[in-house]
């Protein structure tokens, strides 16, 4: 405070000098005594004025080009200079309070503009082309934890989600929720024994599974040890269903899960080996080498179903949207994983049972009106947008809160985001579903 004083004083010395003259002038040339004391003291008003009236050019020329947010309350100052000077001074007091006025618009103005959170602009970060092969295995198991979760540390925050987008349906630690799919806490311990033990799995016997698929791809067979049965999980999630984490009415024999080297995830071999690195490291497991993981997923994927060298040229990191909106509707559902969870009339890739059934058009009013609802919609599109970014606002009976992730506000862009609630606000119980567009 005291610099921004010494400069408003530095500023407006000469307008000061004159004010003094005139307290000068006043004192010695006024020789009525109640006129000078009604003179000195709108002199002393005046001087007020004139030092807020500086105080706020200083403050507006200091803020102008750094703390811009603060240019407020330059604008604050002068308004109460202006309002102050109309009270003393009576026969200009409409000009002064019209100007008042103005300042005090300009300032709300001018607060709500920068006091909202600012939008700094700039160039994206230049892609960087990783070679898997070339790292040791903590640069891979840190490459890892960015697809899984976004970020190098990010793995215990509940929500963080990667371009691989497993927390949507895994947990990673003791407690974290993860109804969806099992806890992959000691995954590498349990993946050579508990799994391959299981009767089940039919180690080695593919054809007698009793599952919704026998193997990966034809003569693919069944794997031998633990990072393969990891590999073997990744790109034929049906081959082995987990006891109780099965689609709903398939008696545990088909998997939710996408198998994540295809669309939309689409981890190429090198980023699954990453992951996988990661799952070990994490342990204070050796994880087995690059070569061997490369290895064990080019038993269980097809050479036709790899992705091609190019589209490895910057894994690694978190894919920024599941979805931009320049996509058809269909597969907005399909990268945000909406349909692993939920049945949406018109979608036919969309059969899930761990959510209810997607009929918004009709739903969204009676969910309004439960004396359970928490949220704030008004009409079906607000309720829609609302489920998808607060989806704990109303929880469908008989699904468990915290199932749905509340990141879809963050990983679907404006444009995605509107497609989904146009389409859900036409899906109405007994009416054929809308056109995807």
């Amino acid at each position: 405070m005291g610099d921004l004083a010494r400069e408003a004083v530095t500023i407006g010395w000469p307008l000061f000098a004159l004010l003094a003259g005139l307290f000068v002038y006043s004192l010695v040339s006024i020789k009525d005594g109640v006129a000078r004391k009604r003179s000195l003291f709108k002199l002393l008003i005046g001087t007020v004025c004139a030092f807020l009236l500086l105080l706020a050019i200083a403050h507006y020329k200091g803020s102008f080009y750094e703390a811009n947010r603060m240019l407020p309350v330059s604008l604050v100052l002068i308004t109460t200079t202006c309002f102050m000077m109309g009270i003393y001074f009576p026969n200009h007091a409409a000009l002064f309070k019209i100007g008042g006025f103005m300042f005090l618009v300009a300032a709300g103005l001018s607060g709500y503009g920068n006091w909202l959170p600012q939008v700094e602009g700039g160039f994206p970060p230049a892609e960087v082309k990783l070679d898997f092969s070339s790292m040791s295995a903590q640069q891979l198991a840190d490459e890892g934890e960015k697809i899984i979760f976004g970020g190098i540390g990010k793995n215990k925050e509940q929500g963080a989600v990667g371009k691989g987008q497993c927390p949507l349906c895994h947990a990673f630690h003791a407690g974290m929720l993860g109804e969806r799919a099992p806890n992959l806490q000691g995954l590498p311990g349990r993946a050579g024994k508990e799994r391959l033990e299981d009767p089940k799995y039919s180690k080695g016997k593919a054809e007698a599974r009793d599952f919704a698929q026998k193997e990966a791809f034809p003569g693919s067979g069944t794997a031998e040890n633990g990072q393969e049965y990891i590999a073997e999980s990744h790109a034929c999630p049906s081959c082995y269903v987990v006891v109780g984490y099965g689609v709903k009415g398939s008696n545990d024999k088909e998997s939710p899960m996408p198998a994540i080297h295809k669309p939309p995830i689409s981890l190429s071999l090198p980023e699954l080996a990453a992951v996988d690195t990661w799952l070990y490291l994490r342990e204070g497991v050796d994880a087995p080498s690059f070569e061997e993981m490369i290895k064990s997923y080019e038993k269980f994927v097809p050479e036709a179903d790899r992705p091609k060298q190019q589209e490895e040229a910057t894994g690694g990191g978190a894919s920024a949207l599941m979805a931009d909106g320049t996509e058809t509707v269909d597969v907005i559902f399909q990268k945000a994983t909406c349909t692993a969870c939920h049945t949406i009339p018109g979608i036919p890739a969309a059969k899930g049972t761990i959510g209810p059934v997607l009929e918004e058009g009709t739903n969204a009013l009676l969910r309004m009106k439960d004396k359970d609802y928490k949220g704030s919609a008004k009409t079906v599109p607000d309720y829609i947008m609302e489920s998808i970014v607060s989806p704990s606002a109303y929880v469908v009976k008989p699904f468990p809160d915290n199932t749905m992730p509340k990141v879809f506000g963050q990983k679907l862009s404006a444009g995605a985001m509107k497609k989904i609630i146009d389409y859900l606000s036409q899906v109405k119980v007994g009416s054929p579903p809308p056109k995807v567009s």
